[in-house]
């Protein structure tokens, strides 16, 4: 208990400073609400307006699950093969590395036009702007495996699946969660840009154009309710990816227990 106490306290306090800094700033600066609301009018608009913003919430959480999910089963998939093959490693990476480089902006009209709007497109900008992280760690992992260890697997004859399954995956294994986690805060960064450009107003509609419609408004305080819920989703993946990565770590790598 107090190993979790230790490890929760540092961040909670310095949320706290902030939060205190702010509302301390609004109040001395006298600055109006449309342009920097304080924490307490945040507050009341997440208790009023609390039903249209956790449907927003949910809904920005499972295209951005979504995406990270197809993210991961690509990247670490894609990202085998090419750690596998040096031709595909010299033709195909530098092509990934330069479709990383396209800004999501100016791809998310095409998703739209290709999906429709709604929830598709939204999930496929989170899948491509989280995928490049997971296939290029998963290339690292695998190409770090240790020669002598390579040796051992071909002197039994290990088979190729084999020996993905037993050496060079459990090795990459800290190196994948590592891109994973990087790309859980870029899935909701996509998903909140596609919503942008194919997401729908009403009763459901998702975070971005919850922001969206709160800017024409000059609703800043909804804004900064919304901003807050999307860090909400993307401190929760990031939560359950670290769990999730530190499980197979202790599974696959023994001397990681301690």
């Amino acid at each position: 208990m107090m190993l979790v106490w230790s490890r929760v306290w540092p961040p909670v306090l310095a949320l706290s400073l902030i939060v205190a800094l702010w509302e301390l700033a609004v109040f001395s600066f006298d600055l109006p609400p449309y342009l920097v609301p304080s924490p307490m009018q945040v507050l009341e608009v997440l208790v009023e307006r609390r039903e249209a913003l956790l449907s927003g919430c949910a809904s920005t959480a499972m295209t951005s699950a979504t995406g990270l999910a197809i993210s991961a089963i690509l990247g670490v998939t894609v990202g085998a093969a090419i750690a596998s093959s040096r031709v595909l490693l010299r033709g195909v990476y530098p092509i990934a590395s330069f479709l990383q480089t396209v800004p999501l902006v100016a791809v998310a009209p095409l998703l739209v036009i290709w999906l429709g709007y709604g929830a598709p497109p939204a999930t496929a900008a989170a899948a491509l702007v989280a995928l490049f992280p997971v296939l290029a760690n998963t290339i690292d992992g695998i190409r770090s495996v240790d020669p002598q260890l390579r040796e051992v697997f071909a002197l039994h004859h290990a088979r190729r699946i084999q020996r993905w399954w037993k050496l060079e995956l459990p090795w990459a294994v800290p190196q994948i969660f590592t891109g994973l986690r990087v790309a859980t805060g870029l899935s909701v960064i996509g998903s909140i840009v596609g919503e942008f450009v194919s997401g729908y107003a009403g009763d459901r509609a998702p975070i971005g154009m919850i922001i969206m419609s709160a800017m024409r408004e000059s609703r800043t305080d909804m804004v900064f309710a919304a901003i807050a819920l999307s860090s909400v989703v993307g401190l929760t993946l990031f939560a359950v990816v670290s769990v999730t990565g530190g499980v197979l770590l202790r599974a696959w790598h023994p001397s990681a227990r301690g």
